[in-house]
């Protein structure tokens, strides 16, 4: 048995037939083939796989396909701009190196645009709060909180 999942994703209206069990994080990776959204624990722990669903992050291992019927999804894709140029997070998570291997960087990114969306001048504590459900293993947090400030200050200006 399958159902049919529609939704819009990053801009673009979307169709897809899945079976009632698959995972959002299943349907963004193996189904519409946006790899950007990473799978790191499979246990909604991590936040590799965090997507923007109607503008709220949300971790797509935790989330049923199903459940995105109808609804706004932003990937890691969708950020950047048509001729390719980078959202200005993107932009700041590389220029204040605020990665190193890139596995948890989408799911960083997705997180803090989330936070730009509620809270357009959060404090330090604000935005460790806000990339808590986040795990980075190389970097520590402090280039990731420094490129966040610069990507925050970016888009205001």
């Amino acid at each position: 048995m399958t159902v049919k999942v529609s939704l819009t994703v990053n801009g673009r209206a979307v169709t897809a037939e899945v079976p009632p069990e698959t995972l959002l994080v299943q349907l963004i990776r193996d189904n519409l083939r946006l790899t950007g959204t990473h799978v790191g624990c499979d246990t909604s722990q991590c936040g590799a796989c965090t997507v923007l669903l109607d503008g709220r992050a949300v971790k797509s291992c935790a989330v049923l396909a199903v459940q995105a019927d109808g609804a706004a999804l932003t990937t890691i894709e969708g950020l950047a701009a048509a001729d390719g140029a980078l959202h200005p997070m993107q932009a700041a998570f590389r220029e204040h190196h605020g990665l190193q291997c890139g596995f948890c960087t989408p799911g960083m990114v997705m997180s803090a645009c989330e936070l730009a969306g509620r809270k357009p001048a959060p404090s330090e504590a604000e935005i460790r709060r806000a990339l808590e459900g986040n795990l980075c293993r190389c970097t520590g947090y402090h280039n990731i909180v420094k490129a966040v400030q610069a990507g925050l200050a970016a888009m205001e200006g």
